[in-house]
């Protein structure tokens, strides 16, 4: 007769982690620390599985149990390690006071030690301080000492890091063939599965900011796309959130704007508790996509929130009150902005926008300044984007010295960059300035013909008050069906459903895109008959999951129980079945056009992504209100960002 062995709490831990299953490996290793049987190198582990695991004060928590731990067992380098871990996570926190703490006791402890991986990791951690100090100089003899010490220990994560920040800061200073090529090297070897997974989430990272700084979006893209499913196979929690941030700037300038929004308010969930300045770039993310749409109310709300959060909110609001018709107000926000000190690929970023502001304001030498300014820029930097922006800029400034036909051919190039970079929103509005350059120098039809091709481009985007803009050049009158975006809409009280396919990238990889595709297509038809059986309303369909909304919190609470069923019996008679995570909440929303808006439909999807795999959460405003016969778990406070009450939740049970 066979035993069965099983694995205590310590070794399941263990084992766990070393797959890099991270939440088993926490809840295993949580365990066993109860009967205080962990050591520093296990505390180690547990700090690790927290970290990968979204939670960072557990994190930090156990990493400084096992710096205390190395530090009595005299191991001064393994202490030092955790020490410059515990750097970056209270960086994270933006406590940059307890941060420097940390890393000056790695400093110290590695003293008087014998040169080693460590110094390599120490030279990593002075070269990053020193980027955020902007001494390009030093932080460059840093990542160079990180680089020769990986080489000389052939530690490929030290190597990866000294190429990553080399490139980094090569393309600051100006070579970015150079720093392109260190980059690439850096990230292949990402791709390679050849690093740690610290070291490669943190490797995409940087490279996909740095080419998304450079304006290299097509660079940036592939790296985000393969970053994403990097994180998905890891089954890793804050990074993705950092992912999605970086995915949906890319999102954004690609035109998919409702795409873009999910993607950084599910970031927003993720790193809540997490990267607050990854959060922040989530934040002025939304206020970027709102404020193209034309919800002035909610990119001013986005960026608030980004500011508080440690984020510069520039260009974008200064530009929300240029919409807003405030010139001078946006023009001495943004000059106050540009007068800190940045580096010149951040400046590219927002001297278009002081260009447009500076013109509107009647600054005049300010705008040929910037033009200027940008013009040194293009000329270090061999990037199509940039020199649209450029040219645009230029063309803008032609225009208002009453030079229309330099201001035409200029703007007309602009806008074939733009369009050849597949970045629909910034093409029809040099496509717009182009029309209005033709008009003033007299071409009436060829004006005619420009402007209109730019309004059929924002009535496809959905940009509302660029669509309005388009309309009054056309002289058309705008009809009342297309409203103000900023204006208020109607206030309704609905029971939101938010659904999403768990793991989704993974199991597209998994089964290949044309069984993925047939999968997916049953998905959305099972459920779309679904929310029509139930008097459902679908608001949006957002990539494998659903935005729906009901009258009745009944019909919701139904609906989902027969969502989840329908996906069991298929399960049971076809093999197999996507699992499903649901989350409903009862609540006031905005409705404008048809869509809705406001805290509510935030709430909404805050506790759909809340759910597990195959789970339906359900706020206590559904649940209250329902008529549910299924049987309900007791409720739990969830705190979620930016909110400042908690939300209580239940599981309905579909089964």
């Amino acid at each position: 007769m066979s035993q069965v062995i099983e694995r205590s709490p310590l070794e399941a831990g263990r084992q766990a982690v070393v797959k890099h299953e991270w939440r088993e490996g926490f809840d295993f290793l949580s365990e066993a620390d109860k009967t205080g049987d962990l050591g520093p190198e296990d505390l180690e582990m547990l700090g690790e599985a927290a970290w990968w695991s979204g939670r960072l004060e557990d994190c930090i928590s156990a990493r400084q149990r096992s710096f205390s731990g190395y530090l009595e067992s005299g191991r001064p380098r393994a202490a030092a390690t955790i020490a410059l871990a515990l750097f970056d996570d209270y960086d994270a926190k933006r406590a940059g006071s307890i941060a420097d703490s940390w890393f000056n006791r790695a400093e110290g402890l590695l003293q008087s030690e014998a040169e080693s991986v460590e110094h390599g990791h120490l030279a990593v951690q002075r070269a990053r301080k020193s980027l955020m100090n902007g001494d390009l100089e030093q932080a460059k003899l840093s990542a160079e000492k990180a680089l020769e010490l990986g080489m000389s220990f052939g530690d490929r994560d030290l190597q990866a890091f000294g190429l990553l920040l080399g490139g980094n800061i090569l393309v600051n200073q100006g070579d970015a063939e150079g720093g392109l090529k260190m980059l690439d090297e850096a990230t292949i070897a990402a791709v390679g599965g050849e690093l740690n997974p610290h070291t490669a989430g943190v490797v995409y990272c940087l490279a996909i900011a740095t080419t998304a700084q450079m304006a290299d979006y097509d660079r940036a893209g592939q790296w985000t796309e393969a970053s994403t499913r990097w994180c998905e196979r890891q089954s890793i929690s804050g990074f993705p959130g950092i992912c999605r941030v970086h995915r949906a700037e890319i999102m954004r300038l690609r035109g998919s704007w409702l795409e873009a929004e999910q993607e950084a308010r599910r970031a927003l969930t993720e790193l809540q508790n997490f990267n607050l300045e990854f959060a922040a770039a989530g934040f002025y993310e939304v206020g970027e996509i709102r404020l193209r749409i034309g919800d002035l109310d909610g990119a001013q709300d986005a960026f608030r929130q980004a500011h508080e959060l440690g984020h510069e909110p520039q260009p974008g609001l200064a530009l929300l009150r240029l919409a807003e018709g405030q010139s001078q107000v946006a023009f001495s926000s943004l000059k106050r902005a540009l007068e800190e000190p940045m580096a010149r690929l951040d400046r590219a970023r927002l001297l278009p926008g002081m260009v447009e502001i500076a013109i509107a304001a009647g600054e005049m030498s300010t705008a040929r300044a910037s033009v200027e300014e940008l013009k040194t820029i293009i000329e270090i930097y061999d990037s199509n984007a940039l020199k649209a922006s450029y040219l645009c800029s230029l063309g803008a400034l032609q225009l208002a010295d009453g030079d229309a036909a330099r201001a035409a051919k200029t703007l007309k190039q602009s806008w074939r960059l733009w369009a050849q970079g597949d970045l629909p929103y910034e093409a029809a509005r040099a496509r717009l300035a182009y029309g209005a350059a033709l008009r003033t120098e007299g071409d009436e039809e060829a004006a005619l013909l420009e402007i209109g091709a730019a309004r059929a481009a924002f009535r496809k985007l959905g940009a509302e008050l660029d669509v309005r803009r388009a309309m009054d050049m056309l002289g058309e009158e705008v009809s009342e069906s297309l409203a103000i975006a900023s204006a208020p809409g109607a206030r309704m009280v609905k029971s939101f459903m938010f659904t999403d396919i768990v793991g989704s990238t993974k199991l597209a990889e998994a089964m290949g895109e044309k069984q993925w595709s047939k999968l997916l297509a049953w998905h959305d038809r099972a459920l779309r008959g679904l929310f029509e059986k139930h008097g459902g309303e679908e608001v949006k369909h957002l990539g494998d999951g659903f935005f729906v909304a009901f009258d009745d919190p009944s019909d919701a609470v139904e609906c989902a129980v027969e969502i989840q069923r329908r996906l069991d019996e298929h399960s049971e008679t076809a093999g197999f079945a996507p699992d499903v995570r649901i989350g409903l909440h009862h609540t006031e929303a905005t409705r404008k056009g048809n869509d809705y808006e406001g805290k509510g439909v935030h709430e909404a999807a805050r506790v759909g992504a809340i759910a597990g795999a195959g789970e339906i959460i359900a706020s206590e405003h559904v649940i209250n209100k329902a008529a549910t016969r299924f049987p309900v778990s007791e409720f739990r406070a969830v705190s979620v960002n930016g909110l400042s009450e908690p939300i209580k939740v239940a599981s309905i049970d579909p089964r």
